[in-house]
Protein backbone atom coordinates (compact mmCIF):
# COMPACT_ATOMS: atom_id res chain seq x y z
CA UNK A 1 0.00 0.00 0.00
CA UNK A 2 2.91 2.65 0.82
CA UNK A 3 3.74 1.94 -2.65
CA UNK A 4 0.52 3.76 -4.24
CA UNK A 5 1.62 7.48 -4.54
CA UNK A 6 -1.29 9.78 -4.87
CA UNK A 7 -1.02 12.51 -7.51
CA UNK A 8 -3.12 15.35 -8.66
CA UNK A 9 -6.09 13.84 -10.48
CA UNK A 10 -5.79 10.48 -9.33
CA UNK A 11 -7.30 8.68 -6.54
CA UNK A 12 -6.42 5.05 -5.27
CA UNK A 13 -8.90 2.40 -4.31
CA UNK A 14 -9.21 -1.02 -3.40
CA UNK A 15 -11.27 -3.16 -5.65
CA UNK A 16 -13.26 -6.24 -4.80
CA UNK A 17 -16.00 -8.48 -5.75
CA UNK A 18 -18.76 -9.50 -3.93
CA UNK A 19 -21.34 -12.36 -5.67
CA UNK A 20 -19.45 -11.27 -9.17
CA UNK A 21 -20.46 -7.68 -8.74
CA UNK A 22 -17.12 -4.91 -9.04
CA UNK A 23 -16.65 -2.61 -5.85
CA UNK A 24 -14.56 -0.12 -4.64
CA UNK A 25 -13.15 1.71 -1.94
CA UNK A 26 -11.23 4.74 -1.81
CA UNK A 27 -7.84 3.29 -0.44
CA UNK A 28 -7.43 6.07 2.46
CA UNK A 29 -10.77 4.28 4.10
CA UNK A 30 -8.88 0.94 4.30
CA UNK A 31 -6.59 -0.30 7.66
CA UNK A 32 -5.84 -3.49 6.98
CA UNK A 33 -6.14 -6.39 4.06
CA UNK A 34 -5.94 -9.52 5.52
CA UNK A 35 -7.57 -13.30 5.54
CA UNK A 36 -10.74 -13.81 7.24
CA UNK A 37 -9.48 -14.89 10.85
CA UNK A 38 -11.82 -17.12 12.89
CA UNK A 39 -15.19 -15.77 13.98
CA UNK A 40 -16.97 -15.42 16.95
CA UNK A 41 -20.86 -14.91 17.07
CA UNK A 42 -22.64 -12.05 19.14
CA UNK A 43 -25.74 -12.07 19.74
CA UNK A 44 -28.74 -9.38 19.33
CA UNK A 45 -26.73 -8.02 16.55
CA UNK A 46 -28.19 -7.12 12.59
CA UNK A 47 -28.46 -9.92 10.30
CA UNK A 48 -25.24 -8.39 8.31
CA UNK A 49 -23.07 -9.33 11.57
CA UNK A 50 -21.17 -12.50 10.93
CA UNK A 51 -18.98 -12.10 14.12
CA UNK A 52 -16.21 -10.50 16.20
CA UNK A 53 -12.63 -11.03 15.54
CA UNK A 54 -9.41 -9.75 17.40
CA UNK A 55 -7.16 -8.19 15.48
CA UNK A 56 -3.90 -6.61 17.07
CA UNK A 57 -5.41 -6.39 20.63
CA UNK A 58 -8.61 -4.92 19.69
CA UNK A 59 -12.14 -6.80 19.01
CA UNK A 60 -13.91 -5.23 15.70
CA UNK A 61 -17.23 -6.36 14.55
CA UNK A 62 -17.50 -7.99 10.61
CA UNK A 63 -19.92 -7.42 8.16
CA UNK A 64 -20.57 -9.77 5.53
CA UNK A 65 -21.57 -7.77 2.37
CA UNK A 66 -23.19 -10.51 0.59
CA UNK A 67 -25.76 -10.38 3.47
CA UNK A 68 -25.93 -6.73 3.36
CA UNK A 69 -26.61 -6.82 -0.41
CA UNK A 70 -29.14 -9.52 -0.13
CA UNK A 71 -27.11 -12.42 -1.69
CA UNK A 72 -26.66 -16.38 -0.43
CA UNK A 73 -23.38 -16.75 1.86
CA UNK A 74 -20.51 -17.87 -0.21
CA UNK A 75 -20.28 -21.79 -0.13
CA UNK A 76 -24.03 -22.18 0.54
CA UNK A 77 -25.53 -22.72 -2.78
CA UNK A 78 -25.51 -18.94 -3.97
CA UNK A 79 -23.12 -17.36 -6.79
CA UNK A 80 -19.29 -17.55 -7.00
CA UNK A 81 -19.19 -20.48 -4.53
CA UNK A 82 -15.42 -21.11 -5.51
CA UNK A 83 -14.63 -17.57 -4.11
CA UNK A 84 -14.74 -18.82 -0.04
CA UNK A 85 -11.55 -19.98 -0.22
CA UNK A 86 -10.30 -16.26 -1.64
CA UNK A 87 -12.42 -14.51 0.61
CA UNK A 88 -10.74 -11.21 2.34
CA UNK A 89 -11.18 -8.80 5.31
CA UNK A 90 -11.18 -5.19 4.67
CA UNK A 91 -10.93 -3.51 8.10
CA UNK A 92 -12.23 0.08 8.08
CA UNK A 93 -12.96 2.38 10.89
CA UNK A 94 -16.00 4.11 12.02
CA UNK A 95 -16.06 6.81 14.65
CA UNK A 96 -13.13 5.76 15.90
CA UNK A 97 -13.67 2.01 15.95
CA UNK A 98 -12.51 -0.93 13.61
CA UNK A 99 -14.66 -2.52 11.54
CA UNK A 100 -14.26 -5.41 9.33
CA UNK A 101 -16.03 -5.80 5.58
CA UNK A 102 -16.01 -9.70 4.73
CA UNK A 103 -15.89 -9.73 0.86
CA UNK A 104 -15.40 -12.76 -1.82
CA UNK A 105 -12.05 -11.73 -3.50
CA UNK A 106 -9.77 -8.68 -3.62
CA UNK A 107 -8.73 -7.96 -7.48
CA UNK A 108 -6.12 -5.49 -5.97
CA UNK A 109 -5.39 -1.72 -5.46
CA UNK A 110 -5.95 0.94 -8.89
CA UNK A 111 -4.79 4.65 -9.50
CA UNK A 112 -7.77 5.70 -11.25
CA UNK A 113 -8.00 9.51 -13.13
CA UNK A 114 -10.65 11.75 -11.74
CA UNK A 115 -12.22 11.74 -15.10
CA UNK A 116 -13.42 8.42 -15.11
CA UNK A 117 -15.01 8.72 -11.66
CA UNK A 118 -18.54 9.65 -12.17
CA UNK A 119 -21.84 10.19 -10.14
CA UNK A 120 -23.59 6.51 -8.54
CA UNK A 121 -26.67 7.63 -11.13
CA UNK A 122 -24.29 7.78 -13.90
CA UNK A 123 -24.51 3.73 -13.64
CA UNK A 124 -27.01 2.57 -11.40
CA UNK A 125 -27.17 -0.56 -10.28
CA UNK A 126 -30.74 -1.75 -8.50
CA UNK A 127 -28.87 -4.04 -6.12
CA UNK A 128 -27.24 -1.63 -4.08
CA UNK A 129 -29.21 1.26 -2.41
CA UNK A 130 -28.36 4.71 -3.78
CA UNK A 131 -27.45 6.11 -0.30
CA UNK A 132 -24.84 3.49 -0.04
CA UNK A 133 -22.95 4.69 -3.23
CA UNK A 134 -20.39 7.38 -3.36
CA UNK A 135 -19.89 6.94 -6.79
CA UNK A 136 -18.55 4.91 -9.75
CA UNK A 137 -15.60 4.02 -11.53
CA UNK A 138 -16.35 4.13 -15.32
CA UNK A 139 -15.35 0.85 -17.60
CA UNK A 140 -11.78 1.47 -19.61
CA UNK A 141 -8.55 0.28 -19.72
CA UNK A 142 -6.39 -1.45 -16.78
CA UNK A 143 -7.41 -3.49 -13.97
CA UNK A 144 -10.85 -1.71 -13.76
CA UNK A 145 -12.15 -2.89 -17.31
CA UNK A 146 -15.79 -3.72 -16.51
CA UNK A 147 -16.33 -0.46 -14.07
CA UNK A 148 -16.70 -0.47 -10.10
CA UNK A 149 -19.23 0.67 -7.85
CA UNK A 150 -17.49 2.95 -5.24
CA UNK A 151 -19.23 2.33 -1.68
CA UNK A 152 -19.52 4.64 0.94
CA UNK A 153 -18.34 2.93 3.94
CA UNK A 154 -20.21 5.58 6.75
CA UNK A 155 -23.63 4.98 5.28
CA UNK A 156 -23.12 1.41 5.03
CA UNK A 157 -21.66 0.93 8.68
CA UNK A 158 -24.38 3.13 10.04
CA UNK A 159 -26.90 1.76 8.43
CA UNK A 160 -25.68 -2.20 10.48
CA UNK A 161 -25.01 -0.73 13.73
CA UNK A 162 -26.56 2.74 14.57
CA UNK A 163 -25.26 2.90 18.05
CA UNK A 164 -21.71 1.58 16.92
CA UNK A 165 -18.78 3.86 18.36
CA UNK A 166 -21.21 6.46 20.58
CA UNK A 167 -21.04 6.76 23.79
CA UNK A 168 -19.79 3.94 25.37
CA UNK A 169 -18.96 2.14 22.53
CA UNK A 170 -15.05 2.50 22.96
CA UNK A 171 -15.02 3.15 26.54
CA UNK A 172 -17.86 1.50 28.56
CA UNK A 173 -18.83 2.53 31.97
CA UNK A 174 -19.42 -0.33 34.53
CA UNK A 175 -19.61 1.68 37.49
CA UNK A 176 -22.79 0.73 38.04
CA UNK A 177 -22.29 -2.90 37.85
CA UNK A 178 -22.82 -5.20 40.83
CA UNK A 179 -19.63 -5.65 43.01
CA UNK A 180 -18.55 -8.88 43.16
CA UNK A 181 -19.58 -10.46 46.47
CA UNK A 182 -16.11 -12.05 48.32
CA UNK A 183 -16.20 -15.29 49.28
CA UNK A 184 -17.64 -14.75 52.99
CA UNK A 185 -20.51 -13.18 51.36
CA UNK A 186 -21.89 -16.94 50.98
CA UNK A 187 -23.82 -18.23 53.02
CA UNK A 188 -22.21 -19.49 56.10
CA UNK A 189 -24.79 -22.89 56.38
CA UNK A 190 -23.72 -23.76 52.88
CA UNK A 191 -20.59 -24.68 50.99
CA UNK A 192 -20.24 -23.86 47.94
CA UNK A 193 -18.60 -27.26 45.74
CA UNK A 194 -17.37 -27.88 42.23
CA UNK A 195 -18.65 -31.28 41.18
CA UNK A 196 -15.91 -33.23 38.87
CA UNK A 197 -16.31 -36.71 37.07
CA UNK A 198 -12.88 -39.48 37.63
CA UNK A 199 -13.31 -42.42 35.86
CA UNK A 200 -17.35 -42.02 36.00
CA UNK A 201 -17.35 -41.17 39.06
CA UNK A 202 -18.35 -37.89 41.02
CA UNK A 203 -15.85 -36.41 43.37
CA UNK A 204 -16.50 -32.39 44.39
CA UNK A 205 -14.22 -29.64 45.82
CA UNK A 206 -14.44 -26.40 47.28
CA UNK A 207 -15.29 -23.97 44.67
CA UNK A 208 -12.68 -21.71 46.98
CA UNK A 209 -9.92 -24.17 46.07
CA UNK A 210 -10.47 -23.99 42.72
CA UNK A 211 -8.60 -21.04 41.34
CA UNK A 212 -10.11 -21.84 37.57
CA UNK A 213 -10.65 -24.64 35.39
CA UNK A 214 -8.95 -25.16 31.64
CA UNK A 215 -8.85 -27.10 29.08
CA UNK A 216 -5.90 -30.27 28.85
CA UNK A 217 -3.14 -29.09 27.06
CA UNK A 218 -2.14 -30.50 23.46
CA UNK A 219 1.42 -30.44 24.99
CA UNK A 220 2.20 -31.98 28.56
CA UNK A 221 6.04 -32.71 29.22
CA UNK A 222 6.56 -35.36 30.87
CA UNK A 223 8.99 -35.86 34.19
CA UNK A 224 11.50 -38.68 33.43
CA UNK A 225 11.19 -41.34 35.90
CA UNK A 226 8.04 -40.03 37.83
CA UNK A 227 5.41 -42.12 39.38
CA UNK A 228 2.00 -42.80 36.86
CA UNK A 229 -0.29 -40.04 38.45
CA UNK A 230 2.61 -37.48 38.00
CA UNK A 231 1.65 -36.57 34.50
CA UNK A 232 4.12 -33.91 33.65
CA UNK A 233 4.18 -30.18 33.52
CA UNK A 234 2.22 -27.70 31.28
CA UNK A 235 2.23 -23.88 30.64
CA UNK A 236 -0.38 -22.26 32.22
CA UNK A 237 -0.06 -18.48 31.20
CA UNK A 238 3.88 -18.68 30.43
CA UNK A 239 4.44 -20.45 33.74
CA UNK A 240 5.23 -24.17 34.44
CA UNK A 241 2.13 -26.02 36.45
CA UNK A 242 2.72 -29.62 37.83
CA UNK A 243 -0.16 -31.89 36.60
CA UNK A 244 -1.54 -34.60 38.22
CA UNK A 245 -4.04 -37.60 37.32
CA UNK A 246 -6.32 -37.94 39.65
CA UNK A 247 -7.94 -40.81 38.09
CA UNK A 248 -3.99 -42.12 38.24
CA UNK A 249 -3.82 -40.71 41.83
CA UNK A 250 -6.98 -42.69 42.85
CA UNK A 251 -6.33 -45.89 40.97
CA UNK A 252 -9.55 -45.80 39.17
CA UNK A 253 -9.77 -47.92 36.01
CA UNK A 254 -6.53 -48.55 35.83
CA UNK A 255 -7.11 -50.64 32.51
CA UNK A 256 -8.23 -47.90 30.63
CA UNK A 257 -5.81 -45.75 28.62
CA UNK A 258 -5.11 -43.00 30.69
CA UNK A 259 -4.38 -40.86 27.19
CA UNK A 260 -7.29 -42.22 25.40
CA UNK A 261 -9.48 -39.26 26.13
CA UNK A 262 -7.00 -36.84 27.76
CA UNK A 263 -7.51 -34.37 25.34
CA UNK A 264 -11.32 -33.62 26.41
CA UNK A 265 -10.52 -33.37 29.55
CA UNK A 266 -9.99 -30.39 31.82
CA UNK A 267 -7.42 -29.58 34.46
CA UNK A 268 -8.45 -27.92 37.67
CA UNK A 269 -5.66 -25.70 38.95
CA UNK A 270 -6.01 -25.53 42.75
CA UNK A 271 -4.32 -23.10 45.08
CA UNK A 272 -2.38 -25.37 47.59
CA UNK A 273 0.12 -24.45 50.43
CA UNK A 274 2.75 -25.52 48.12
CA UNK A 275 1.44 -22.94 45.20
CA UNK A 276 -0.47 -23.92 42.12
CA UNK A 277 -1.47 -27.75 40.97
CA UNK A 278 -3.15 -28.67 38.26
CA UNK A 279 -5.68 -31.86 38.37
CA UNK A 280 -6.56 -33.65 35.26
CA UNK A 281 -10.31 -34.76 35.17
CA UNK A 282 -13.03 -36.14 32.65
CA UNK A 283 -15.36 -33.23 33.15
CA UNK A 284 -16.56 -30.22 34.86
CA UNK A 285 -19.73 -31.66 35.88
CA UNK A 286 -21.82 -29.00 38.41
CA UNK A 287 -21.34 -25.84 40.85
CA UNK A 288 -23.64 -26.77 43.74
CA UNK A 289 -24.13 -24.70 47.01
CA UNK A 290 -24.82 -27.58 49.35
CA UNK A 291 -26.18 -27.29 52.74
CA UNK A 292 -23.71 -28.07 55.31
CA UNK A 293 -25.82 -30.85 57.32
CA UNK A 294 -26.10 -32.59 54.01
CA UNK A 295 -21.97 -33.15 53.95
CA UNK A 296 -21.41 -35.85 56.77
CA UNK A 297 -17.91 -36.86 57.84
CA UNK A 298 -16.46 -39.68 56.56
CA UNK A 299 -17.43 -42.56 58.84
CA UNK A 300 -14.57 -43.86 61.14
CA UNK A 301 -14.02 -46.75 60.07
CA UNK A 302 -12.67 -45.52 57.18
CA UNK A 303 -11.59 -42.71 58.27
CA UNK A 304 -8.90 -44.09 60.05
CA UNK A 305 -7.29 -45.32 56.69
CA UNK A 306 -4.24 -43.07 54.82
CA UNK A 307 -6.64 -43.61 51.58
CA UNK A 308 -9.57 -41.71 52.89
CA UNK A 309 -7.83 -38.80 55.17
CA UNK A 310 -8.04 -36.45 51.52
CA UNK A 311 -11.58 -36.49 51.83
CA UNK A 312 -12.97 -33.61 53.97
CA UNK A 313 -16.49 -35.41 53.74
CA UNK A 314 -19.46 -37.33 51.55
CA UNK A 315 -22.19 -34.86 50.19
CA UNK A 316 -25.60 -36.36 50.10
CA UNK A 317 -27.71 -35.24 47.18
CA UNK A 318 -31.16 -36.44 46.07
CA UNK A 319 -32.48 -37.85 49.54
CA UNK A 320 -29.52 -39.48 49.25
CA UNK A 321 -29.72 -41.00 46.27
CA UNK A 322 -26.65 -39.47 45.20
CA UNK A 323 -23.17 -39.19 47.06
CA UNK A 324 -20.15 -36.96 45.98
CA UNK A 325 -17.03 -37.53 47.87
CA UNK A 326 -15.96 -33.65 49.33
CA UNK A 327 -12.15 -33.61 48.74
CA UNK A 328 -9.70 -31.41 50.92
CA UNK A 329 -6.75 -29.89 48.44
CA UNK A 330 -4.84 -28.93 51.29
CA UNK A 331 -4.55 -33.13 52.22
CA UNK A 332 -5.25 -34.42 48.32
CA UNK A 333 -1.40 -34.39 47.57
CA UNK A 334 -0.42 -36.40 50.59
CA UNK A 335 -2.80 -39.22 49.19
CA UNK A 336 -0.90 -42.18 49.80
CA UNK A 337 2.32 -40.82 51.15
CA UNK A 338 3.08 -43.39 53.57
CA UNK A 339 3.50 -45.94 50.71
CA UNK A 340 5.26 -44.32 48.56
CA UNK A 341 3.03 -42.36 46.67
CA UNK A 342 2.76 -39.20 47.37
CA UNK A 343 2.77 -36.35 44.63
CA UNK A 344 5.88 -34.57 45.82
CA UNK A 345 4.97 -30.91 44.19
CA UNK A 346 7.95 -29.87 45.79
CA UNK A 347 9.72 -31.75 42.60
CA UNK A 348 9.12 -28.16 40.38
CA UNK A 349 12.14 -26.69 42.37
CA UNK A 350 11.80 -22.78 43.14
CA UNK A 351 8.40 -23.05 43.66
CA UNK A 352 8.35 -20.36 46.58
CA UNK A 353 9.36 -17.12 44.24
CA UNK A 354 7.17 -18.77 41.39
CA UNK A 355 4.21 -19.53 43.61
CA UNK A 356 3.85 -15.54 45.07
CA UNK A 357 4.89 -14.25 41.63
CA UNK A 358 1.55 -16.51 40.20
CA UNK A 359 -0.45 -15.32 43.15
CA UNK A 360 0.20 -11.76 42.35
CA UNK A 361 -0.64 -12.63 38.66
CA UNK A 362 -3.79 -14.27 39.97
CA UNK A 363 -5.06 -10.81 41.54
CA UNK A 364 -4.87 -8.83 38.73
CA UNK A 365 -7.32 -11.19 36.92
CA UNK A 366 -11.16 -12.27 37.29
CA UNK A 367 -12.72 -15.53 37.78
CA UNK A 368 -15.85 -16.42 35.99
CA UNK A 369 -18.14 -19.01 35.24
CA UNK A 370 -18.15 -19.95 31.75
CA UNK A 371 -20.54 -21.67 29.62
CA UNK A 372 -20.86 -22.89 25.71
CA UNK A 373 -24.39 -21.62 23.89
CA UNK A 374 -25.16 -21.95 20.31
CA UNK A 375 -21.16 -22.54 19.54
CA UNK A 376 -19.63 -19.62 21.86
CA UNK A 377 -18.73 -18.93 25.43
CA UNK A 378 -20.21 -16.53 27.44
CA UNK A 379 -18.99 -15.65 31.11
CA UNK A 380 -20.59 -14.26 34.41
CA UNK A 381 -18.95 -13.09 38.13
CA UNK A 382 -18.34 -16.34 39.79
CA UNK A 383 -19.32 -14.16 42.78
CA UNK A 384 -22.53 -13.92 40.77
CA UNK A 385 -23.14 -17.38 39.93
CA UNK A 386 -24.67 -19.74 43.05
CA UNK A 387 -24.38 -23.17 41.54
CA UNK A 388 -24.89 -24.96 38.13
CA UNK A 389 -27.38 -27.71 37.89
CA UNK A 390 -28.33 -30.14 35.29
CA UNK A 391 -31.58 -29.12 33.71
CA UNK A 392 -34.56 -30.70 35.02
CA UNK A 393 -36.90 -33.07 33.62
CA UNK A 394 -39.95 -31.15 33.86
CA UNK A 395 -41.00 -27.06 33.93
CA UNK A 396 -44.06 -25.60 35.07
CA UNK A 397 -44.89 -22.93 32.26
CA UNK A 398 -45.58 -19.03 33.99
CA UNK A 399 -49.14 -17.78 32.11
CA UNK A 400 -48.42 -13.99 30.84
CA UNK A 401 -44.95 -14.20 30.99
CA UNK A 402 -42.07 -12.58 28.70
CA UNK A 403 -41.53 -15.49 25.99
CA UNK A 404 -38.12 -15.36 26.97
CA UNK A 405 -38.80 -17.44 30.26
CA UNK A 406 -39.60 -21.40 30.02
CA UNK A 407 -41.43 -21.49 33.01
CA UNK A 408 -40.56 -22.58 36.92
CA UNK A 409 -38.81 -24.82 38.80
CA UNK A 410 -38.13 -25.65 42.33
CA UNK A 411 -34.70 -25.54 44.27
CA UNK A 412 -34.85 -26.08 47.85
CA UNK A 413 -38.11 -25.28 48.34
CA UNK A 414 -37.91 -21.81 46.60
CA UNK A 415 -39.46 -20.82 43.22
CA UNK A 416 -36.70 -20.80 40.53
CA UNK A 417 -37.60 -18.83 37.31
CA UNK A 418 -36.14 -19.90 33.86
CA UNK A 419 -34.87 -18.28 31.59
CA UNK A 420 -34.06 -19.71 28.01
CA UNK A 421 -30.72 -17.89 26.65
CA UNK A 422 -30.88 -19.21 23.07
CA UNK A 423 -34.45 -17.30 22.83
CA UNK A 424 -33.43 -14.67 25.03
CA UNK A 425 -30.51 -13.81 22.72
CA UNK A 426 -32.43 -14.36 19.62
CA UNK A 427 -30.17 -17.40 18.56
CA UNK A 428 -31.35 -21.00 17.14
CA UNK A 429 -33.60 -22.84 18.90
CA UNK A 430 -31.83 -26.00 17.57
CA UNK A 431 -29.34 -27.10 19.57
CA UNK A 432 -26.14 -29.84 18.21
CA UNK A 433 -27.32 -33.37 17.54
CA UNK A 434 -26.07 -35.80 20.24
CA UNK A 435 -25.24 -32.89 23.22
CA UNK A 436 -26.55 -33.78 26.59
CA UNK A 437 -29.47 -32.04 28.34
CA UNK A 438 -27.79 -28.97 29.01
CA UNK A 439 -27.14 -26.94 32.57
CA UNK A 440 -29.02 -24.42 34.18
CA UNK A 441 -27.02 -21.63 35.33
CA UNK A 442 -28.39 -19.93 38.88
CA UNK A 443 -27.57 -16.29 39.37
CA UNK A 444 -28.65 -13.96 42.16
CA UNK A 445 -28.04 -10.40 43.29
CA UNK A 446 -29.99 -9.80 46.73
CA UNK A 447 -33.27 -11.71 46.91
CA UNK A 448 -33.84 -11.88 43.10
CA UNK A 449 -32.46 -15.19 41.19
CA UNK A 450 -33.16 -16.91 38.15
CA UNK A 451 -31.68 -19.82 36.63
CA UNK A 452 -30.30 -20.14 32.61
CA UNK A 453 -30.47 -22.68 30.61
CA UNK A 454 -27.39 -23.27 28.79
CA UNK A 455 -25.64 -25.69 26.35
CA UNK A 456 -23.21 -26.93 28.65
CA UNK A 457 -20.22 -25.52 31.07
CA UNK A 458 -16.64 -24.57 30.10
CA UNK A 459 -15.29 -24.12 33.65
CA UNK A 460 -14.12 -21.27 35.69
CA UNK A 461 -11.73 -19.41 33.56
CA UNK A 462 -9.65 -16.30 35.51
CA UNK A 463 -9.16 -13.70 32.72
CA UNK A 464 -6.39 -11.19 33.49
CA UNK A 465 -7.41 -7.66 33.78
CA UNK A 466 -5.44 -6.86 30.56
CA UNK A 467 -7.54 -9.19 28.63
CA UNK A 468 -10.36 -7.66 29.30
CA UNK A 469 -12.07 -5.04 27.21
CA UNK A 470 -15.25 -3.20 26.32
CA UNK A 471 -17.55 -5.32 23.92
CA UNK A 472 -18.16 -3.21 19.98
CA UNK A 473 -22.15 -1.84 20.50
CA UNK A 474 -23.54 -3.60 17.55
CA UNK A 475 -27.11 -2.78 19.70
CA UNK A 476 -28.69 -1.55 22.97
CA UNK A 477 -29.96 -4.53 23.75
CA UNK A 478 -26.50 -6.72 23.04
CA UNK A 479 -24.88 -3.65 24.60
CA UNK A 480 -27.17 -4.07 28.06
CA UNK A 481 -26.37 -7.68 28.61
CA UNK A 482 -22.76 -8.11 27.15
CA UNK A 483 -20.70 -5.20 27.99
CA UNK A 484 -17.54 -6.85 28.12
CA UNK A 485 -15.29 -9.31 26.04
CA UNK A 486 -12.70 -11.74 27.61
CA UNK A 487 -9.85 -12.01 25.01
CA UNK A 488 -7.09 -15.01 25.90
CA UNK A 489 -3.96 -15.50 23.77
CA UNK A 490 -1.60 -18.00 23.73
CA UNK A 491 0.68 -20.81 22.17
CA UNK A 492 -2.29 -23.17 23.81
CA UNK A 493 -5.35 -21.44 22.92
CA UNK A 494 -7.35 -19.15 21.09
CA UNK A 495 -10.60 -17.91 23.36
CA UNK A 496 -13.48 -14.80 23.23
CA UNK A 497 -15.43 -15.09 26.01
CA UNK A 498 -18.75 -12.94 25.70
CA UNK A 499 -18.92 -11.37 29.62
CA UNK A 500 -22.54 -10.81 30.60
CA UNK A 501 -24.14 -8.76 32.89
CA UNK A 502 -25.50 -10.67 35.75
CA UNK A 503 -28.03 -7.72 37.22
CA UNK A 504 -29.25 -6.97 33.79
CA UNK A 505 -30.16 -10.59 33.43
CA UNK A 506 -32.01 -10.56 36.70
CA UNK A 507 -34.24 -7.68 35.14
CA UNK A 508 -36.83 -9.43 33.71
CA UNK A 509 -39.31 -6.53 32.95
CA UNK A 510 -36.58 -4.55 31.55
CA UNK A 511 -35.25 -6.98 29.38
CA UNK A 512 -38.87 -8.05 28.18
CA UNK A 513 -38.84 -3.76 27.04
CA UNK A 514 -35.60 -3.72 25.56
CA UNK A 515 -35.76 -6.94 23.63
CA UNK A 516 -39.11 -5.63 22.08
CA UNK A 517 -36.66 -2.83 19.91
CA UNK A 518 -34.40 -5.70 18.59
Amino acid sequence: MAAIIRRDGVRSFVLFTVGGMGLALPLDNVLEILRPPALVPIPLGPPSLEGLARRRGAVLPVIGLRRVLGLAKAGEGGPDDGEAKAARLLILRHNGQPVGLLVDRVSGLSAVDEDRIANSATAPDPSIDADLLAGAILAGDGAVRDGALILNPGPLIERQFADLGRGPAGSADFSAAPQPKTVAAVSQDEEQLVVLTVAEQEFALPVAAVREVVPVPETVIRVPRARPHLLGMMTLRDGLLPLVGLRELFGLDAALDATADRGRGKVAVLRTAEGLVGVAVEDVREILRVPRERIDPVPPLMAREAEFEDMDGIARLDGGARLIPVLSAERLFRHGAGNGAGVGIHAQGREGEAAVATEAEAERAEAFVVFRLAGAEYGLPVAAVQEVLRQPDAVTPLPNAPDFVSGVTTLRGGVLPLVALRRLLRLPEEREAGGDRGRVVVIAAGAARAGLLVDGMAGIVRIPDGAIGPAPVVSQAQHRLIRRIGALESAAERRMILLMDPAELLDMDQLADLLATV
